[in-house]
């Protein structure tokens, strides 16, 4: 691999499917098969000026109607990432552009607050990492998941994370509080307990250990945990299966998920490119189970079965996992749904305040 792009998840950088013309690099052999003298691929952050910062879906298999998203881009560099294709609406790639040209929206706890305070607006769960972590490595200088905490903590509004990154551990003051209130619930993805394998994976990740003791602590200080298998890739980590099961119901995990592998668009190619790098011997195995899971394709966009997947191998995997969460007491208690009774917006600066 050329060493300017050591550590990334892919090392490709396509051009985005709705480019009016595609680059592709030949070797010459001036270099006599030597890695060409480039500097090291650095992330570089932009400011994203959205301006408006909660995203509305209908879709039916997803447990949730609107989200936020703090960040376009996601430095943990999973070669999986099924948002990697978002970057090309941006006239970018869903390659190493992905990985290394972020976006933050630092505005975004402004904005929050504007579209919470509108007298229109009915509280729902909002959903946090649903595209990109929002406890990937930038937020520890930008802080725009903390700020975003901060106002719905204010606002009493119940909220979901879904992360990777050991950094959550960092908002445990806000959290704690606002799950003695039924306001939060954590979801933390476990894909490998592989080192090796997750560095290969997702390469800017928290390493699994680290995962398991953010989960750890969250559960100590009243925070319900959701483990999220996910994804599971066909004869790379599903024979882990049970074992992750194991070892997050050991951490606290009051319930677990699977999601079975998707590949829309761009990131079918990378994935593959990806195999024939790290696991040339069963690419071919990996990609055909997939296929036979989707209909004969790497992506099923319909709704219910995208996540799941349809054929033997799925319905294998949907039988190991029920079993494997019975024997562990994982989803017997979710703890009930989140409280959206308390939203009420604080009083800004020089209102007056209710007598009542």
């Amino acid at each position: 691999m050329d060493h300017s792009i050591t550590h990334r998840g892919v090392r490709g950088n396509p051009d985005g499917r709705f480019e009016r013309h595609n680059r592709q690099a030949v070797d010459d052999g001036w270099d006599l098969g030597q890695p060409d003298d480039l500097p090291p691929l650095r992330t570089s952050v932009q400011v994203d000026a959205s301006r408006s910062i909660i995203t509305r879906n209908d879709s039916p298999d997803v447990p949730f109607d609107r989200s936020i998203n703090p960040y376009r881009g996601c430095e943990h560099g999973c070669a999986y990432c099924f948002a990697r294709p978002g970057h090309s609406y941006l006239g970018l790639s869903a390659g190493l552009d992905f990985e290394t040209k972020l976006f933050a929206k630092p505005d975004a706890a402004k904005l929050l607050e504007k579209e919470l305070r509108k007298p229109t607006y009915r509280p729902a769960p909002i959903a946090f990492g649903t595209n990109t972590d929002p406890y990937q490595p930038i937020e520890d200088k930008w802080r725009v998941m903390r700020q975003c905490l901060e106002v719905l903590r204010d606002f009493n509004h119940p909220l979901t994370i879904v992360t990777k990154g050991h950094l959550i551990t960092r908002d445990l003051d806000i959290l704690a509080a606002m799950a003695e209130r039924r306001l939060v619930h954590v979801g933390i993805s476990v894909t490998t307990l592989d080192r090796d394998l997750c560095r290969k994976l997702e390469p800017r990740a928290s390493v699994p250990a680290a995962r398991l003791s953010a989960m750890r602590r969250l559960v100590a200080a009243g925070v319900p945990v959701t483990a999220m298998v996910a994804p599971v890739i066909p004869m790379i980590t599903d024979p882990e299966l049970e074992r992750i099961l194991e070892a997050v119901a050991d951490a606290g995990a009051s319930g677990a998920v699977y999601i079975l592998l998707r590949l829309p668009h761009e990131v079918k190619d990378l994935f593959a490119d990806w195999l024939d790098q790290h696991f040339p011997d069963r690419a071919g195995h990996v990609l055909s189970l997939l296929r036979q899971q989707r209909d004969g394709r790497l992506n099923d966009p319909r709704f219910g079965d995208r996540m799941r997947g349809e054929g033997p191998f799925a319905q294998m995997l949907s039988q190991r996992f029920r079993l494997a969460c019975r024997r562990l007491g994982l989803n017997q208690d979710r703890g009930g749904d989140l409280d959206v009774g308390q939203f009420r917006p604080p009083p800004k600066a020089g209102d007056q305040l209710s007598l009542l």
